[in-house]
Protein backbone atom coordinates (compact mmCIF):
# COMPACT_ATOMS: atom_id res chain seq x y z
CA UNK A 1 0.00 0.00 0.00
CA UNK A 2 1.51 3.61 -0.92
CA UNK A 3 0.66 6.48 0.52
CA UNK A 4 0.07 9.21 -1.18
CA UNK A 5 2.72 11.44 -2.19
CA UNK A 6 5.47 8.57 -1.54
CA UNK A 7 7.55 7.02 -4.41
CA UNK A 8 9.85 4.47 -4.99
CA UNK A 9 9.47 0.93 -5.65
CA UNK A 10 7.81 -2.00 -3.04
CA UNK A 11 9.90 -4.79 -2.21
CA UNK A 12 7.53 -7.13 -4.03
CA UNK A 13 8.00 -5.19 -7.69
CA UNK A 14 11.66 -5.30 -6.83
CA UNK A 15 11.98 -9.01 -6.07
CA UNK A 16 9.73 -9.35 -9.32
CA UNK A 17 12.11 -7.70 -11.56
CA UNK A 18 15.08 -9.70 -9.99
CA UNK A 19 13.22 -12.98 -10.25
CA UNK A 20 12.71 -12.18 -14.00
CA UNK A 21 16.32 -11.03 -14.83
CA UNK A 22 17.51 -14.76 -13.53
CA UNK A 23 14.94 -16.79 -15.66
CA UNK A 24 16.73 -14.74 -18.43
CA UNK A 25 20.09 -14.93 -17.38
CA UNK A 26 19.66 -18.91 -17.05
CA UNK A 27 18.16 -19.26 -20.42
CA UNK A 28 21.05 -16.74 -22.28
CA UNK A 29 24.14 -18.23 -20.40
CA UNK A 30 24.22 -21.65 -21.67
CA UNK A 31 23.19 -20.27 -25.21
CA UNK A 32 26.62 -18.03 -24.93
CA UNK A 33 28.77 -20.86 -23.95
CA UNK A 34 27.68 -22.87 -26.83
CA UNK A 35 28.67 -20.02 -28.72
CA UNK A 36 31.93 -19.64 -27.18
CA UNK A 37 32.53 -23.09 -27.64
CA UNK A 38 31.93 -23.34 -31.42
CA UNK A 39 33.89 -20.31 -32.16
CA UNK A 40 36.92 -21.61 -30.43
CA UNK A 41 36.29 -25.07 -32.41
CA UNK A 42 36.00 -22.86 -35.62
CA UNK A 43 39.62 -21.28 -34.75
CA UNK A 44 40.97 -24.72 -34.34
CA UNK A 45 39.60 -25.97 -37.64
CA UNK A 46 41.41 -23.23 -39.46
CA UNK A 47 44.26 -23.42 -37.64
CA UNK A 48 44.38 -27.20 -39.03
CA UNK A 49 43.57 -26.51 -42.50
CA UNK A 50 46.79 -23.67 -42.37
CA UNK A 51 49.13 -26.79 -40.78
CA UNK A 52 47.81 -28.78 -43.87
CA UNK A 53 48.93 -26.44 -46.20
CA UNK A 54 52.59 -26.08 -44.11
CA UNK A 55 52.30 -29.91 -44.75
CA UNK A 56 52.07 -29.30 -48.23
CA UNK A 57 54.76 -26.45 -48.47
CA UNK A 58 57.12 -29.39 -46.33
CA UNK A 59 56.07 -32.36 -49.20
CA UNK A 60 57.08 -30.04 -52.11
CA UNK A 61 60.40 -29.45 -50.82
CA UNK A 62 61.19 -32.73 -49.40
CA UNK A 63 59.15 -35.06 -52.01
CA UNK A 64 57.62 -36.63 -48.88
CA UNK A 65 56.17 -35.91 -45.41
CA UNK A 66 58.76 -37.97 -43.20
CA UNK A 67 60.76 -35.57 -41.13
CA UNK A 68 57.61 -32.96 -40.71
CA UNK A 69 57.36 -33.99 -37.37
CA UNK A 70 61.55 -33.31 -36.57
CA UNK A 71 62.16 -37.14 -36.78
CA UNK A 72 63.28 -39.48 -39.51
CA UNK A 73 60.79 -42.60 -39.99
CA UNK A 74 56.58 -42.67 -39.87
CA UNK A 75 54.51 -42.07 -36.97
CA UNK A 76 51.68 -44.11 -36.26
CA UNK A 77 49.29 -43.49 -33.77
CA UNK A 78 50.94 -41.28 -32.27
CA UNK A 79 50.62 -37.52 -30.97
CA UNK A 80 53.75 -35.56 -31.76
CA UNK A 81 53.63 -32.03 -31.71
CA UNK A 82 55.30 -30.33 -35.20
CA UNK A 83 58.79 -28.53 -34.90
CA UNK A 84 58.26 -24.91 -33.79
CA UNK A 85 60.06 -24.00 -37.46
CA UNK A 86 57.47 -26.04 -39.01
CA UNK A 87 54.30 -24.66 -37.57
CA UNK A 88 53.15 -23.87 -34.11
CA UNK A 89 51.69 -27.14 -31.85
CA UNK A 90 48.71 -24.69 -29.81
CA UNK A 91 45.61 -22.87 -31.27
CA UNK A 92 44.88 -20.17 -31.52
CA UNK A 93 47.83 -18.91 -33.24
CA UNK A 94 47.39 -15.74 -31.49
CA UNK A 95 46.22 -14.47 -28.06
CA UNK A 96 47.81 -15.93 -24.37
CA UNK A 97 45.05 -18.61 -23.36
CA UNK A 98 45.17 -21.51 -25.74
CA UNK A 99 42.49 -24.39 -25.93
CA UNK A 100 43.58 -26.85 -28.50
CA UNK A 101 47.17 -28.82 -28.78
CA UNK A 102 48.14 -29.41 -32.59
CA UNK A 103 49.32 -32.86 -33.33
CA UNK A 104 50.74 -34.70 -35.85
CA UNK A 105 48.92 -38.36 -35.39
CA UNK A 106 49.81 -40.46 -38.08
CA UNK A 107 52.75 -39.20 -40.83
CA UNK A 108 53.45 -41.29 -43.75
CA UNK A 109 55.88 -40.87 -46.63
CA UNK A 110 52.56 -39.76 -48.65
CA UNK A 111 50.33 -39.12 -46.52
CA UNK A 112 49.56 -37.77 -42.67
CA UNK A 113 46.59 -37.16 -40.10
CA UNK A 114 46.70 -34.20 -38.19
CA UNK A 115 44.80 -33.48 -34.76
CA UNK A 116 43.76 -30.20 -32.37
CA UNK A 117 43.04 -31.95 -28.81
CA UNK A 118 41.03 -29.24 -26.76
CA UNK A 119 42.44 -28.42 -23.45
CA UNK A 120 41.53 -25.89 -20.77
CA UNK A 121 38.21 -24.73 -21.12
CA UNK A 122 37.29 -26.47 -24.13
CA UNK A 123 38.23 -29.89 -23.06
CA UNK A 124 35.66 -32.49 -23.43
CA UNK A 125 34.41 -31.19 -27.36
CA UNK A 126 36.50 -33.99 -28.93
CA UNK A 127 39.30 -33.85 -31.06
CA UNK A 128 39.14 -32.88 -34.39
CA UNK A 129 41.36 -34.21 -36.98
CA UNK A 130 41.98 -33.58 -40.94
CA UNK A 131 43.56 -36.08 -43.38
CA UNK A 132 45.83 -35.50 -45.80
CA UNK A 133 43.26 -35.96 -48.62
CA UNK A 134 41.11 -33.46 -47.18
CA UNK A 135 39.16 -35.79 -45.13
CA UNK A 136 37.58 -33.91 -42.36
CA UNK A 137 36.38 -35.30 -38.62
CA UNK A 138 35.32 -34.48 -35.40
CA UNK A 139 35.14 -36.44 -32.24
CA UNK A 140 31.78 -34.90 -31.65
CA UNK A 141 30.76 -37.81 -28.95
CA UNK A 142 34.24 -37.24 -27.00
CA UNK A 143 34.90 -40.90 -27.17
CA UNK A 144 38.52 -40.73 -28.20
CA UNK A 145 37.83 -42.48 -31.87
CA UNK A 146 35.93 -41.39 -34.52
CA UNK A 147 32.46 -43.03 -34.87
CA UNK A 148 29.56 -43.69 -37.75
CA UNK A 149 28.46 -39.99 -38.67
CA UNK A 150 31.48 -37.99 -37.05
CA UNK A 151 33.29 -37.98 -40.59
CA UNK A 152 32.36 -34.25 -40.95
CA UNK A 153 33.10 -30.71 -38.80
CA UNK A 154 29.83 -29.92 -39.29
CA UNK A 155 27.81 -28.96 -35.70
Amino acid sequence: MRLKGSQGFTLIELMIVVAIIGIIAAIAYPSYQEYVERTRRGDAKAVLMQFASAMERFYTQNNTYIGADGGTSAITATLTAPPAALFPSEAPLDGSVKFYDIRIFDLQANSFILRAVPKNGQAGDGFLQLRSNGVREWDADNSGSIGAGEATWSD
